[in-house]
Formats: structure tokens, sequence, C-alpha cells
């Protein structure tokens, strides 16, 4: 026999869940093991007999086989069924649950868990791929278990799953008006009655921006309904939080009875764990528990002490804003205003008199309105709004949110003993609120899976992960930074390498690329930081050595070759906003918030930041969906002029795609080939004179990609974005081009084997392959761009003059090689070239003429003269300028077979240089 067990007091998930595994099953039957909610009840008096229910009073334990428990991990909520789990003829214990993180104590021999709002919804996944036939009564009840376990899909537990789920179940002919009238079953006079007490006698609390409501009523018995009555005092108290206690008392005894129903919307608590010590459980914002025997005003005090305690800080307007702000005079013309704004990308600005005293805001829109009528040389101050509401940097994001709502704003400065601070766009409110929700998911990390983690969990996984002396290194950090007053963040691609880093039973992670950003500006206008910051950890860390890049108001400490951190590079920078002031220029940076910081940077997997610093360390932050990409394994910019403003972000997207198997998201894709057909990148380089994202860093990106083993197929998807363009609009990836690179290729093998077998110099290529594959493809444009070209890039000089030479030496060789007939002019011919300047020529040559250099390169090149200066010497010779002479004639003579040996040599100089 093999029996379903749903827990006591069953609610509508498991049961929808039971039934559909009785599909699945074929002849399992369904146990109870201890009642059900009266919902539930009322729901099984009319269709019981559409499922396959049985009492457990009436199971023969000696038949049972397997077990299967749904909706439940603890033996505790099994009742008095959690016995039949010790049975000795039980060959399975299966599990089905959608509770995640839970300390399950039954042995199971196999378990399934999901994310998921409702457990019902996996076992709808396995209906559905195993293709089996459900009735409408069937339907019925396990869409009833989705509904009320997600609230509607509204729970934040919810998920895309559970909404295929129930339009699964739709097509199979569910019910919605039995569902309806379940989920919504009216108030009865009862629960009216309870609910006018509860509204007369609740307490409420006001805490961190979030209010808090709690009541204790006495009923003559157990009341059904309760969990809707609690919802709607949540709703008529315009509650965050709401505890409802009720008490009774139990049958002939008078042993009082207590229930607990539980409603939360504030992000970070979590019910189930608040209810789980005392027997209780359900979801972390609706959880339910029953006691028999306790004082019920104090155990709900308790409760309502302890959930208080879990109730986190909400952000405040010092963590939400922007900062340094933007400000502007009153006489400032509208046109002048409307330059600044497109400067910086922003929505408004504040308006301040000359002692620095804020005195208006004007928007883009009263901009916008101006000059369509014509005003551009109007002050800002005849348009400007003077009516300003102000925050102060301690105000909360609800009391934000609120003024913001009220009054229709979309800024609100901040404002400290009357001097400007920052300020608070409805973007940064925004970006706030989908972060809360996020994190409310607590989805966690999984495997490689990437999901949304606990500030604690992402504590745990940062110290698991990273090498113990990197973990420390950051923790001293973090502790500098926190001395000072200021937010510390782990920032960027040590925070993307993590979460992709597998987990279990992995090494741990070495990182050797870490930056760090200092936001400092709420407590001091100091720009500097990153850098006091990092002087600070060099005190600490002396193997290191400091750099300072003032104006870009960063530093860095590098360890080179060090026997705990390697090569371990550590930039540390101040929080910054930057502007391009023209395409592929360096940016001019300024002092700003984390926010702004996280703004500028180049992709969304980039943009990720973990806080390291108290009161909410390991608080993660993802502005622009970095997660998402993550788990979607693709590339997404995060402004759509991102690559006209530079162009070395195009490199960047094809490497981190090559390297971390990623896609380039089809819109980012989009607006790589909108840059690069556009011609701005010409434009640019004939306009100015520097435009370093067309020099030096394209020259680094370049080295980047082309000294990685996946070289050639970043190489491939650049040619197929028509990227090459950056460095010359003619620049092709074609066959031909291919070609001489797989050519290259061959070369430098060739050479790396010879090179471990030989100790003779001219065996080495005299230069990085990286820098070498990169005169191929400078080579290959028309010889009156190459000079150009290589100079723009600042190659080193060899490089430069070998490409400018380049045209002169192949036309050379291309003429006379082929009237050569002995290898002796071969040698002569060749030998004045360097092995770079040979490679370039061998690949775009003919084969005859190749292969004649190859067998120079390889072979004759090595070839020495029989005897030296010293031998020549014991033969009689006088020193002298003859003895080159002499040795290169016998060089010549060794070359064309006419010396093959030592006795040869001899001969052949007497012969033709007597002593």
């Amino acid at each position: 026999m093999d029996l379903i067990l749903c827990h006591t007091t069953a609610d509508f998930d498991a049961l929808g869940a039971a039934v559909g595994l009785s599909r699945l099953w074929a002849g399992a039957k369904i146990v109870l093991t201890g009642g059900s909610h009266p919902a539930v009840k009322d729901f099984l008096a009319l269709h019981r007999d559409e499922y396959a229910l049985i009492e457990r009073r009436s199971v023969n334990l000696k038949q049972i086989r397997s077990l299967i428990v749904v909706d439940t991990q603890h033996r505790d909520r099994l009742g008095a069924a959690a016995e039949w789990l010790d049975l000795p003829q039980i060959e399975q214990i299966v599990v089905y649950d959608h509770h995640l993180e839970i300390d399950s104590d039954i042995s199971a021999t196999a378990t399934h868990i999901a994310d998921v709002g409702a457990t019902t919804t996996l076992i709808v996944e396995e209906l559905q791929a195993q293709q089996v036939e459900i009735t409408s009564f069937e339907a019925t009840v396990m869409a009833l278990g989705i509904h009320v376990d997600t609230g509607s899909l509204s729970f934040d537990q919810a998920n895309h799953r559970d909404a295929l789920a129930l339009a699964w179940l739709m097509q199979q002919g569910a019910s919605l008006h039995v569902v309806r009238d379940y989920i919504d079953p009216g108030f009865s006079p009862q629960l009216q009655a309870l609910l006018t007490e509860a509204l007369d006698n609740f307490h409420c609390d006001r805490l961190r921006g979030y209010t808090v409501t709690w009541v204790l009523l006495k009923t003559p018995g157990y009341v059904s309904g309760l969990s809707s009555l609690a919802a709607r005092l949540m709703e008529l108290t315009e509650s965050d939080t709401v505890l409802l206690g009720a008490r009774y008392a139990l049958g002939e005894s008078g042993e009082e009875r207590l229930t607990v129903i539980g409603r939360s919307q504030i992000p970070g608590t979590n019910l189930n764990e608040l209810f789980q010590p005392l027997g209780g459980g359900g979801h972390s914002q609706a959880a339910s528990l029953s006691l028999r025997g306790v004082d019920g005003q104090a155990t709900l005090q308790h409760l309502v002490d302890r959930l208080k305690a879990t109730i986190p800080h909400p952000p405040t307007a010092r963590e939400l804003m922007s900062s340094p702000v933007r400000t502007i005079r009153p006489d400032t013309t509208i046109a002048e205003a409307q330059r600044i704004l497109l400067r910086y990308g922003h929505s408004g600005l504040s308006v301040v008199d000359p002692t620095g005293k804020l005195v208006g805001i004007i928007s883009r829109r009263d901009i916008d309105i101006a000059l369509h009528h014509g005003f551009s040389h109007a002050p800002a101050k005849g348009y400007m709004t003077t009516n300003i509401k102000t925050i102060t940097p301690d105000t909360t994001l609800p009391e934000i949110q609120a003024l913001m709502v009220t009054y229709d704003i979309g800024r609100l400065p901040v404002l400290q003993d009357g001097e400007l601070r920052g300020i608070v766009t409805r973007t940064d409110v925004l970006r706030e609120l989908h972060q809360e929700g996020a994190r409310s998911e607590e989805l966690g990390v999984r495997g490689n899976a990437v999901g949304i983690i606990p500030p604690a969990a992402f504590l745990r996984l940062l110290s698991d992960r990273l090498a113990a002396p990197f973990w420390q290194l950051l923790t001293q950090a973090s502790a500098q930074a926190e001395q000072r007053g200021w937010h510390l963040y782990l920032v960027g691609g040590g925070v993307r390498d993590l979460l992709l880093a597998k987990q279990n039973g992995a090494a741990p992670l070495y990182l050797q690329d870490i930056d760090l950003v200092v936001d400092g500006f709420h407590r001091t206008a100091d720009v500097g930081a990153g850098v006091e910051l990092a002087r600070a950890l060099q005190q600490l860390y002396p193997a290191a050595r400091l750099e300072i890049h003032g104006a870009f108001q960063t530093a860095a400490l590098l360890w080179h070759k060090d026997p705990i951190f390697g090569s371990l590079w550590i930039d540390i920078a101040t929080a910054r906003t930057e502007f391009y002031p023209y395409p592929a220029a360096n940016p001019e940076v300024e002092a700003s918030s984390i926010r702004q910081d996280l703004y500028r940077r180049d992709f969304t997997i980039n943009s990720l930041a973990v806080r390291l610093t108290p009161p909410r360390a390991g608080e993660m932050l993802d502005f622009f969906g970095g997660l998402l990409d993550l788990q979607a394994k693709q590339i997404r910019v995060l402004h759509p002029n991102s690559f006209i403003e530079d162009p070395t972000r195009i490199y960047r997207a094809v490497r981190f795609a090559v390297r971390l198997e990623f896609a380039i998201e089809p819109q980012t894709e989009n607006y790589i080939r909108y840059a690069v057909n556009s011609g701005v990148y010409k434009r640019t380089q004939g306009n100015n004179s520097r435009a370093p994202a067309l020099q030096t860093r394209l020259k680094n990106e370049l080295k980047y990609i082309l000294q990685a083993p996946y070289w050639q197929a970043a190489l491939s998807l650049l040619g197929d974005l028509d990227a090459l363009q950056c460095l010359h609009e003619t620049l092709k990836l074609d066959k031909t081009l291919w070609q001489q690179l797989r050519f290259l290729e061959r070369c430098l093998r060739r050479f790396n084997r010879e090179s471990q077998k030989s100790k003779v110099k001219s065996q080495n290529v005299p230069i990085p392959p990286w820098l070498l594959r990169l005169e191929v493809l400078i080579a290959y444009l028309a010889p009156e761009y190459r000079d150009r070209v290589a100079q723009n890039l600042q190659l080193p000089d060899d490089s430069i003059n070998r490409l400018r030479h380049l045209q002169q030496a192949q036309e050379r060789v291309l003429t006379v090689l082929p009237s050569c007939r002995l290898p002796s002019q071969v040698f002569d011919l060749l030998r004045q070239y360097d092995l770079p300047m040979l490679i370039l020529i061998a690949l775009r040559s003919p084969r005859p003429t190749r292969s004649l250099v190859w067998q120079y390169v390889t072979h004759w090149a090595n070839v020495q003269p029989l005897l030296n200066g010293y031998d020549l010497k014991q033969l009689g010779y006088k020193p002298g300028p003859q003895y080159r002479q002499i040795l290169d004639d016998l060089l010549a003579a060794t070359l064309d077979g006419i010396v093959r040996d030592r006795t040869e040599a001899e001969s052949y100089l007497f012969e033709h240089y007597p002593r």
C-alpha cells in the first residue's frame, strides 16, 4: 500500500498536492493525519467522494510499503502518523515540499523541494511531464492549493511556475466559481463581531517606518476563518504586520488554547521562522501556530517583541540620495540649464543662491516648456518651483515614499543644518523598492544558480568561497572604512565571479582583481576617501605597493608574486559619477554616491555590489537586473549610448561573452552595430587629438583578448560585429585575414617547440604573441594606414617601425628572392630583417616565397660557420677586419653545401685565403 500523508490541520495546498500525487502513484491513498483547516473541512464535506481519501484509523500498518509526505519536512507535523515512518517494511519515503532552507528530520529516500509558491505546483509539473489527464474536480482542488498558498499569485514567494501551473489546471477544467467561493468565503456574523472587537482593542506601534498591529481576542471556542479576519484587520488598520491571537477554553478540562495568525508585508521579516520555535509555521509572509496551556497574553507579547527585533532598519535618505547635488544659480539661463541636464543625465536641477541656500527646483519639464515658448535666454528663477518639500538624511524610505505620493513630487532635496547634502528622486525610490521586493523572495544560491541572497547568507558565501587571506583582507578594509564613518562595497567582477563560482566541493577562490568603492560623501566632502583607505590598508599589508591616481580619485594596492596573494590588484575608489566630454575621451569624474557609481559601469553583470560595512553588511545592490542576466547568461549594457561614449566596451562585451560562455543580449548587440556603423569613431579621431578609448585603452582591451586562450572565438565575434572598424574603418575580418592568422599560429607553435629544444636565440620570437597577432591585423590595412593606426594605438617603437617599413621590405623580397639560386643568396637577402618582419612578409606572400622564407627562419638562419675567430688564429691568420669576410664566405660555402665538415672548411680557407 502506498500512502500520501498530509500534515496535521491540512490546508488546500497539502490537499491539492496529495490529490495530484494520487494520480501519479496509481492506487495510492490520501491520509489526513490530523484534521484540516475549516475551509478545507467545508470543501471536503461536499467533495470527499471525488478523491482517494481514507481515515487514519482504517490503515493496516502491515500493508504499508511507501509513504509520500506533502507540504512538510517535519515529523511532528504528521501527528500520530509520524510513527509510520519507522516501520521496518517501508521501502521508500518521498517528500514533496516548497519550504526552503528547512532542516528536515524525515529520513527520505527521495525529495522534491523547489522554490515555488505552492507544493501543488511541483505535482502539476510532473502531471504535465507524464501527460496524465485529471478530472475537473481534481483540477479544482489543485487550483485552490495554488491560489491559497500564493495569495492568487500576489505573495512574494509566487513565481512564473505557479502561474503556468494554474493556467494548465484551468485547461483541465478547474472551476473558478468554486475557487472563488473558498478563497473568499465572506465574513460570518461571528467573524464580523470579532472584527469589531479587534478594531476596538488592537495595539499599534510605529517602528522604523513600519506599522505593527497586534490584538488578543477571547472566543467561546475555536473559530474558523481567523486568517481572513487577520487579513481584513491588516487592511483596515493600514498595518504592515498583524499578529491576531484568539484564546479559548478547550473541552471540559478548561485548558486554555491559543491560536495566532500572522500576516506581514515588511521586507526582511519571516513569520515562518518566528513561529517555528513554538511549533507553528507557514511562509515568510503568512504563518500560524496553535498552543495549549500557555498564557495567551504573554505568548503574544513575546511574539510581538521578537517580531519587532527582526524588523530591518529601512533605508534612509542618506543611503538613497545622489550626492553631491548638481546646482545652478537663479540667474542661470534656461539654455545653460538644459546643457547641464544633458551632460549629467539628470531630470531636474536644484537652484541655490550665492550662499548655497536652496531656493528652488527646476525640472526637465519646466525647461522644455520654456524652450518651447522660445525663452532659452530667460533665467531659471522664472520657471523654478519655490514651494519645496525637503527631507533630512535620516528620513526613512516609507516616509519618502509617502511624501512623493501625497504631493506628487519627483525629487526631494536632502538638507542637514540648512545645507544641501543630496537629493532623492523617484528613480532612487523605485530602484530600492525593486531591491526590497527581490530581497524578500530570498531565493538564495544553489549550486551555480544565482538569485537574491539575504545579507547574512551572502556574508557566509563570501567567507566560504573566498580563500581565507582574501576574506580577512576584506574584513580589515571594512573595519577601516567603518572607523571613518564610510560605507564600503565590493563591486563589479569580484561579485560576479563569486556568484558564478561553483559552491560545493570547489577550491577556495583566489581573486586577482578586486574593486572596492568607498561611499563616504554622506559624512564628508573629502573626495580622497578611497586614497585614504588604501593608505590605511597598506599599513596593515606593507608588502603591497601603493599607486595613487588622483585624476580618477582612485588608489591601487598591488602584490607581485606574493606567496599568499599572488599578483593581486585591489582598486579602491571613492564613489563617483562620470561624464564623457566627447566620444572615446577619458571620462571626467566627480565624487558621488554608490548608486551613481554603479550607474556608470559597463554591463549589468558588472554593476553588482555587496556592502561590507554594518549595519547592512552583506546587502546586495542590483539596480539594473544583473542577477537576472547572470541567470540568463547574457551580457547586457546599461545605457544605449554606452558604446558611443566608450568603444572599448564593445571589446569588453565580447571578452566577457566568450570567457563566461554568455550571449550578448540582442538589444545590446543592436547598440554595438549602431555605434560601429554610425561613423562616430572616425569623426572623433578626426576632430580630437586625444581619444584614449580608441588608443591606449583600446590597445589594452586588444591585449586582453589576443593573449587569452579563447582569442580566436573572441576575434571571430568582433569580426561578426564589424567591431574591428574601431582600429580603422576599412579593417574587415575576411577569409584571407583568417588564413594569415592561422599561418601565424603555425609559426608560433613551431618556434615554441623549437625554443624548448634549442638554445639558439633566433628560434625565439622576440615579441609577445598577442602583439604579433595585432601587427598582423594592422598589416592587413592598406600601407598608407598602418603607420597611423600603430601610432594611434601607441605600440612599441619596434612595432611601429616594422609596420611602417613592411611594404618596402615585402616588395624587395618579392622582387629579389625569385632570382636567388643558392641558399647563401637567400640568407644574404633575408638576414637584414628581424624574425617578426619575416613572419609578416611570409604570411602575405605567395607559396614559393613563403616556403623560402620558412626554410630560412627554420633552418638557414641557424646555420653557423664551421670555424670561428679562435680557429682562424690557430690556423695562422692574423686578426683583423678580414676575419668577418672570411667567416661570411665560409658560412656561404657551408649553406651552399661546398663545405660539409671542418677538414673541408680548412681546405676551403687555404684555397681562397692563402696565409
